[in-house]
């Protein structure tokens, strides 16, 4: 069971079904939970005329419960606190769905509330899917997307009273990969930034994330979505975040389930070390039990509270 907090991300639920139904069971409760409450002030597109990197052809977004599909319109979902306060922290969220489909509620706008009610500003990134039929080079639309997402929270920063210097961005196994891509690849700018608009987020907040591209470590399905069945040892070596770790890489608070069997811890383990290697701050917790999504074990209070807890150990929040 998991108890209502931080804006109900759990509400009561007794698991009746078999052990292999459970997470199918658990999403259907958190879909009609989130359905009544996930509601953004504003959905903005993230680019105005033509998205960059995109071909002419269309194909058809679908939204069915928790999940949306086919994604070549990006936007971001604007949640701002009530609390009226100017200069408060920001943070992208990246849900996540293996590069092929994005788990819109449940890793998304149920954390985005869950932070305003901590006065945090939040913004759910509806990202492109890699998809050679609309981009010319699916391995970078994501990134594409995270980038302009940083670029226009930065240029309103005044409008949604958000302190430029505390933007930070989140994301869940394939989104965490590409919040992790985002902190470790900001010098390599894959938009057009002709006001030179800072693209480092401050911080990043990691669950589950898939990391690494390689055969040891890495989830081969959002390998496959993102870089194709084949890709170049270049291309694995420069999507394996671990690798591209350096001394300018943002601080990350990391949280991983021991026994996920989908994305292996050591992807988690892997970017720590290499976070400490070069002198990075970093915080990571690990859990013996919580399978991929956190959904066999449900863990929002504590991975959320001990966010929390490093957000203002860090200074981001009061």
């Amino acid at each position: 069971m998991g108890s209502a907090s931080y804006g109900g991300f759990y509400t009561q639920v007794i698991i009746l079904f078999k052990t292999e139904m459970k997470e199918i069971f658990f999403t259907i409760v958190i879909v009609c939970f989130f359905n009544t409450d996930g509601i953004a002030q504003q959905e903005i597109p993230l680019f105005s005329g033509k998205v960059p990197n995109s071909k002419n052809f269309t194909i058809i977004e679908k939204n069915v419960g928790d999940i949306v599909s086919g994604v070549s319109n990006p936007t971001l979902s604007v949640f701002l606190p009530p609390d009226g306060k100017a200069k408060r922290t920001a943070v992208i969220i990246c849900p996540g769905g293996g590069y092929g489909v994005l788990v819109a509620n449940r890793e998304g706008f149920a954390i985005a509330k869950a932070f305003n009610k901590m006065g945090v500003a939040a913004f759910v990134l509806k990202y492109r899917l890699p998809d050679n039929r609309i981009m010319k080079d699916k391995s970078i639309g994501p990134l594409q997307d995270a980038q302009q997402a940083i670029k226009i929270i930065r240029q309103r920063a005044n409008e949604w009273g958000i302190d430029p210097k505390k933007v930070g961005i989140m994301g869940f196994s394939a989104g965490g990969h590409l919040a992790a891509t985002a902190g470790t690849h900001f010098n390599h700018h894959v938009i057009e930034n002709q006001d030179s608009t800072n693209l480092r987020p401050d911080f990043m907040i990691l669950v589950y994330p898939v990391i690494s591209m390689t055969d040891s470590l890495g989830h081969i399905g959002s390998r496959n979505n993102l870089l194709g069945t084949e890709p170049s040892d270049n291309q694995i070596k420069y999507f394996s975040n671990e690798l591209q770790v350096n001394k300018t890489t943002p601080p990350a608070f990391i949280t991983h389930a021991g026994d996920d069997s989908v994305v292996p811890v050591a992807n988690s383990i892997a970017f720590f070390n290499a976070m400490k290697r070069d002198g990075v701050s970093g915080e990571l917790h690990i859990y013996a039990k919580g399978g991929h999504g956190y959904s066999h074990y449900p863990l929002f209070d504590e991975w959320f509270g001990r966010c929390l807890n490093w957000m203002k150990s860090m200074d981001f929040i009061l």
